[in-house]
């Protein structure tokens, strides 16, 4: 399984083409939809998600009500291309003055010099977090696939502007119905209202803010993933895939970070033989081990940094002078570590999905799932 996504920021639409989904896979375009709309909603976005309102076309792949096999092409389109058409226009674009002072922290500068352009236009256009609209729909259908095997993708957000939030003691089942009720996918009401205010505080100052995430990958079989070649590790897969998202600049599987500071004996988790199966009596290793999975929860974090577009510019150079300058001035979030959340579960999906398609073949669900079970009951067989 593999997937593309092309389109602008600001042009026409974003395009995403998803290949190797099985075929027979039940496709329910008010739940891809449904999920397109909980990136966009969350509170502290900004003025751009009040236009969009964002759904998919299917172009491909989908005949029926279910995938067939064939690659699936799916459209969103860019309301507030009416508002640019002109100046992003394909062949004749308005002669608008080319953006040279290049924002701290965004893709502008760097995208510049790998391209050589002389207009930051042609970098931030697709550098833009827009794209996530297309992985999102990608994602949402590896959850349609999973779905169908009984593995569910969801997470939360831990932090936002270095306030965290506190669910120690809380059940599984608890945090998923507190964010789902939640407007920043908060376990803690507490910490959301707090939240809440930073929010506002940095709408005041013209700033933005970061925070940290948590994903979880529930009922994933064992033997994903390989210890066989670097790039086959279930974790190192996982890792790229949600640092890939814009503004990410740290992901940690398990405990991650802080087993640094455990010594072995603590930081392993023990191997039991419980309720007829296999089990580990913590999980730590965030059900990866050796770069595959051992049964558990998969447990994703990730670190998201404050958005670099600022209602306050701060220093730079316009590099057509070399002068001192300010960042020009584009219409950005001032915190988007929830919507940042939903493209993570978008992106593990794609990866367990993708995963799951290699280690049990299958050119449609009804073998994947014949192959699925009797995988699983040689590990039960053999192993408890």
């Amino acid at each position: 399984m593999r997937f593309i996504t092309a389109g602008e920021s600001h042009g026409k639409g974003l395009i995403v083409i998803l290949e190797g989904v099985p075929a027979g896979v039940p496709f329910d375009i008010l739940f891809i939809n449904q999920e397109l709309r909980r990136r966009q909603k969350f509170f502290g976005r900004g003025e751009r998600m009040r236009i969009e309102q964002d759904e998919v076309e299917v172009i491909s792949g989908v005949r029926g009500g279910e995938t067939i096999g064939s690659p699936i092409a799916l459209l969103i389109k860019n309301r507030d291309w009416e508002n640019w058409k002109e100046v992003m226009d394909p062949f004749n674009p308005s002669p608008a003055p080319p953006l040279t002072t290049p924002r701290p922290g965004h893709a502008d500068l760097a995208g510049a010099m790998k391209f050589l352009s002389s207009d930051i236009r042609n970098i931030l256009e697709r550098a833009s977090a827009r794209e996530t609209a297309a992985r999102t729909a990608a994602g949402a259908v590896c959850k349609l696939f999973l779905r169908e095997l009984n593995i569910e993708i969801w997470g939360w957000v831990e932090e936002i502007g270095g306030i965290k939030a506190n669910y120690e003691g809380m059940e599984k089942r608890e945090i998923k119905k507190k964010v789902k009720d939640s407007e920043l996918l908060s376990p803690d009401p507490e910490a959301e209202k707090k939240w809440k205010e930073k929010i506002k505080w940095a709408v005041k100052e013209g700033d933005t803010l970061g925070g940290v995430f948590s994903l979880i990958a529930e009922n994933v079989p064992p033997g994903l993933g390989s210890y066989t070649q670097w790039d086959l590790r279930l974790d190192g897969m996982l890792a790229q895939a949600v640092m890939s998202i814009p503004g990410i600049k740290g992901v940690e599987i398990g405990e991650g970070f802080s087993l640094s500071s455990m010594s072995g004996s603590e930081a392993m988790d023990e191997i039991v033989y419980k309720g007829k199966r296999i089990v580990r009596l913590t999980n730590r290793m965030g059900g990866i081990e050796g770069g595959v999975s051992n049964g558990e929860d998969i447990v994703v974090k990730a670190v998201m940094k404050p958005i670099p577009t600022l209602r306050k510019p701060l220093k730079t150079i316009d590099f057509s002078s070399f002068k001192e300058s300010v960042a020009f001035r584009e219409r950005g979030d001032v915190v988007a570590v929830p919507s940042a959340c939903v493209v993570g579960e978008a992106m593990v999906s794609f990866i367990i999905a993708r995963e799951i398609k290699r280690k049990l073949g299958g050119d449609t669900l009804l073998e994947l799932k014949k192959n699925l079970a009797s995988f699983l009951k040689e590990v039960r067989k053999r192993y408890g």
